[in-house]
């Protein structure tokens, strides 16, 4: 018998949402989906729902490090994704396990929830920009994530244009500079990359079924990359798999919902 091939793996290291919708449970279930293997690190527990996120607590550092080596000391990865961080001392200790793992990461640069909470303190802001950009294989922002990395509005398509390109010279390999918080009918996303630039558009989904848009995405272009994709196309995959999963949303909840993970067993 031909043994089974062994697949992708992606580590990631976040935060735990409770109602399912995004962090880790996301993450997990993106990941699964589009065929590789997830484990995890987690970095804080969240009580939230659909409503909103009502307390956090952090875990500490030095058990996030020992999730994480238990990982790669036995399973490995073939990339590590990153989500909620909350504090420079654990923004430091994931930098340390991306340099020791050797592998690409994807930098989701968590700082808010979808409900308004703040998932990154101030003083960890400074930390992701001098430490998790230059290690970003792919770097994940929104425009109020860029806006706070760089200090540049970006407010429309040559503001995310040039942004990303100030992202690409603070250390990140590639940008994917998310569209959905800027005011237009249509949604665009740039990939900025030193080769050029890649544009992602459709129209907006009038929905408020959009919680955990942001990690889903990361985890897809994370699961294309561990899979041996190239970035355009891992890129492609995962937005493409984003947006159906949105337009696909459950209904869940009576505020701002989760999407539909599970929607290709549907077909």
């Amino acid at each position: 018998m031909i043994p089974p091939r062994q697949p992708a793996r992606v580590l990631i290291i976040a935060g735990s949402d409770s109602g399912g919708g995004a962090g880790i449970q996301a993450d997990l279930k993106t990941v699964t989906m589009l065929g590789a293997y997830g484990a995890t690190a987690l970095t804080a527990i969240t009580v939230q729902n659909t409503l909103g996120v009502s307390r956090v607590y952090p875990l500490p550092v030095d058990l996030i490090e020992a999730q994480a080596r238990a990982v790669l000391d036995d399973i490995g990865a073939d990339v590590i994704k990153t989500g909620m961080l909350g504090t420079p001392e654990v923004v430091e200790a994931v930098a340390g396990l991306i340099d020791e793992a050797g592998v690409g990461a994807v930098i989701d640069p968590v700082m808010m929830a979808k409900g308004g909470a703040s998932l990154l303190d101030d003083t960890a802001q400074e930390a992701v920009r001098g430490l998790m950009v230059p290690r970003a294989r792919l770097l994940t922002p929104n425009a109020p994530e860029a806006e706070a990395l760089t200090g540049m509005e970006v407010r429309d398509l040559d503001g995310q244009r040039r942004a990303g390109e100030r992202l690409l010279a603070m250390g990140a390999q590639a940008v994917l500079m998310k569209g959905g918080h800027i005011a237009h009918e249509r949604v665009v996303d740039l990939l900025v990359t030193p080769a050029g630039e890649s544009l992602f558009e459709s129209e907006r989904i009038d929905t408020r079924h959009t919680h955990g848009t942001g990690c889903t995405l990361a985890s897809a272009c994370a699961a294309g990359l561990a899979r041996g994709l190239m970035l355009e196309q891992a890129v492609a995959q995962g937005w493409a798999y984003v947006a159906e999963a949105i337009r696909r949303a459950p209904g869940l909840g009576h505020g701002h919902g989760p999407l539909h993970h599970g929607w290709p067993l549907d077909d």
